[in-house]
């Protein structure tokens, strides 16, 4: 049984992919692991390219996209590792990130999920700790207070952007991009609900690890450059739909249904003021980029009211 069992859900993203890998294999000798990889029926050659290069893994083939909450839960389902790495197709160790994540476990038994410290491709820090949401957060970050006053514990509580992020700390939730998760906390709160398709999975799971009563760490230690988007940038402004949708549905499970109706009416109001906002930019200033950033928050203004 290894200590460690891997597990890497890919969809159409082999560039990124072969990258991950390497980097695992790179940085991951000193422990000991197995390797799974799920594939959410690719149309590039990730799959060729995974039985070709690593026939060591174990390659699970989905014959359609089952979303990233069920591919994590059939590899988890069959593998045997004490913890599990989640590592997103899109995510690259660095040196002494998975052993950091690891003594991070041994040193606090009662810690389900560690986070890794998330940087982009050009060094810069990305932000992958959170407070739990809540409609006075989401309010905040509507009315760019949290962008005004970052330093405040109350507009900069939910990106917890009043710390650096340099050390070690137990938060709410982590970003799901690299986690390392207990085996024996997982199976007490059931895995990924899989009814999130794509987006705030982590959040419900790291939701129901501290109302069972484990913790839930960021370990900075632990570096980790990540892409964000890699695979969902393919699907363009359809990513934005999903993402604000499985926050609703984050809401309404945790916080009821009359609290998501509220998150609703302040999300139709946000991506209406975001649309203006961005016709104005990018009429003045002649800026496209802009413009496509308004009309994808014109179409989650239009999808708002189905979520």
């Amino acid at each position: 049984m290894p200590e460690v069992s891997v597990i890497i859900v890919n969809w159409n993203a082999r560039q990124y992919l072969a990258r991950c890998l390497a980097a695992l294999v790179e940085h991951g000798a000193g422990v000991d692991y197995d390797l799974w990889v799920v594939d959410n029926a690719s149309e590039d050659d990730s799959v060729a390219f995974v039985q070709q290069a690593y026939p060591q893994a174990h390659l699970i083939m989905n014959a359609q996209n089952v979303g990233f909450a069920r591919a994590n839960n059939q590899a988890i389902a069959q593998s045997t590792g004490r913890f599990l790495l989640l590592l997103n197709s899109d995510a690259f160790l660095q040196a002494g990130a998975l052993e950091s994540l690891l003594q991070a476990m041994r040193n606090h038994p009662d810690t389900g999920i560690a986070g890794a410290q998330l940087f982009y491709e050009d060094g810069r820090l990305q932000r992958s700790c959170y407070a739990f949401p809540t409609l006075a957060s989401e309010l905040w970050q509507t009315l760019w207070l949290d962008r005004l006053f970052p330093h405040s514990r109350v507009f900069g509580g939910y990106q917890m952007t009043w710390w650096a992020m340099d050390t070690p700390r137990e938060v709410d939730w982590v970003m799901g991009a690299c986690i390392l998760v207990r085996r024996e906390a997982l199976e007490q709160v059931g895995g990924f609900d899989e009814s999130f398709f794509m987006y705030s999975e982590e959040t419900d799971l790291c939701y129901r690890m501290k109302q069972a009563g484990w913790k839930v760490r960021y370990v900075p230690d632990a570096r980790v450059v990540h892409v964000w988007g890699g695979s969902a940038n393919l699907a363009g402004r359809e990513t934005l739909v999903r993402l604000y949708q499985s926050r609703v549905q984050f809401f309404r499970k945790h916080y009821g249904p009359l609290t998501a109706f509220g998150y609703k009416l302040l999300l139709g109001f946000s991506s209406l003021v975001r649309t203006a906002m961005g016709w104005v930019i990018s009429t003045v200033f002649r800026r496209p980029g802009v413009q496509n950033q308004s009309r994808a928050y014109w179409h989650l203004f239009r999808r708002v009211h189905l979520f």
